[in-house]
């Protein structure tokens, strides 16, 4: 059989089926992957079973494997296989890291708008990552298609950034959220290197801009014109409609073309404390209810195009706020006050609650009822 391609957007980002990445691929699979990767960009393969080795071995279709990052650095003991980056909160023995740990503190440059290995004189050609367990709630990463933020640009903002060179470095991005604990050997292999803002990928001959939270400088530019002008690139290209948010499922595997940007948001690994006789969800329109233990635990509903509204039980509010910060970043009033019961936010904002709600209610597992039992006389 064929694989499937289901376009997630006309032309940015599409969800491949009918296909096993773990054992050998056909040539005409491999072809048509190849195909489809050129087109979307972003490509999200469901229910994948690897392990490292069989991942690997997928990801060398694509050609050579990078080295991570943290073997830079002589006094970093691999938890992972060299050509595996490892970004999760756990060491080489899988104890959790604490919260104030180097390497946990270094993997939060990754919340930024970033281009995988724009520092590397030889930038990567494409990343994927495997889902092999998720959150609750939160965690999501999101993806910006270059090509059509460049091709958005007036003529003249083309014109003025043609041929301009930028010069990138992870130390760059790492500084943006003032970490700087990086050894002699570090800061040697992680030397700025010279990359083009604007470049035509090799595949489909399209124009990209290659720009990202590792750029720091532009050469013949003073460093404050510079920066303003990153800043406002970054800012076009990372509007809604140029953007891809993937909710992960365990066992995803998405692969992205690194002429574009990522980032991953905040994950809380927090489970959701609810005590549940039975969840529910019912939606209709643009209005959903959410009840546990016979009771409606939120309510929400996005009336207009521009707006929505959430209702929530106040001692709920806190608790979702820590589960998943990314989504209030544009609430207004009084949200997460004692008392206070409803918001009023965007209306892409109120269908996001939405869905983290229905995946909170989804994850918990709502324990068995217990019997009354009669007091003895």
């Amino acid at each position: 059989m064929a694989i499937t391609v289901q376009p997630i957007t006309p032309t940015f980002a599409a969800e491949v089926g009918d296909v096993t990445l773990g054992k050998p691929l056909a040539p005409d699979d491999l072809a048509a992957i190849r195909a489809a990767f050129t087109k979307y960009a972003v490509l999200v393969f469901p229910d994948q079973e690897f392990d490292d080795e069989s991942q690997l071995a997928f990801a060398r279709h694509f050609g050579p494997l990078e080295t991570t990052v943290f073997k830079a650095r002589k006094d970093h003991k691999l938890r992972l296989h060299e050509n595996l980056a490892d970004v999760g909160n756990i060491d080489a023995e899988n104890r959790i890291l604490p919260t104030d740990d180097r390497q946990r503190l270094y993997n939060l440059g990754n919340r930024l708008w970033h281009t995988d290995s724009s520092f590397k004189r030889l930038p990567a050609y494409c990343s994927m990552l495997h889902a092999r367990s998720i959150p609750p709630v939160g965690g999501q990463t999101e993806f910006a298609d270059m090509r059509a933020a460049y091709d958005a640009l007036p003529k003249a903002a083309q014109r003025r950034i043609a041929g301009l060179v930028a010069e990138h470095s992870i130390m760059t991005s790492r500084a943006k959220l003032g970490f700087s604990d990086f050894d002699d050997s570090e800061r040697e292999a992680f030397k700025p290197v010279p990359q083009v803002l604007v470049r035509r990928l090799q595949d489909s001959g399209r124009m990209s801009l290659y720009i990202a939270s590792h750029a720091g400088t532009i050469r013949g530019m003073a460093d404050d014109e510079a920066k303003k002008l990153l800043e406002e690139l970054t800012e076009h290209a990372t509007q809604r409609q140029f953007v891809y948010s993937h909710r992960w499922r365990v066992k995803d595997l998405v692969i992205w073309d690194d002429g574009h940007r990522c980032r991953m948001t905040p994950a809380s690994f927090r489970r959701i404390a609810l005590s549940l006789e039975g969840a529910t969800e019912g939606a209709h329109g643009g209005h959903a209810d959410f009840r546990a233990g016979g009771k409606v635990f939120a309510s929400l509903g996005y009336p207009g195009k521009e707006w929505g509204m959430v209702k929530l039980a106040p001692d709920q509010q806190k608790m979702l706020v820590a589960a998943e910060p990314g989504i209030f970043v544009a609430v207004k009033g009084t949200w997460g006050q004692r008392g206070a019961t409803s918001v009023r936010l965007a209306a892409a904002d109120a269908r996001t609650m939405l869905s983290a709600l229905t995946m909170a209610l989804r994850n918990v597992t709502a324990p068995k009822p217990k019997k009354a039992r009669r007091a003895a006389a």
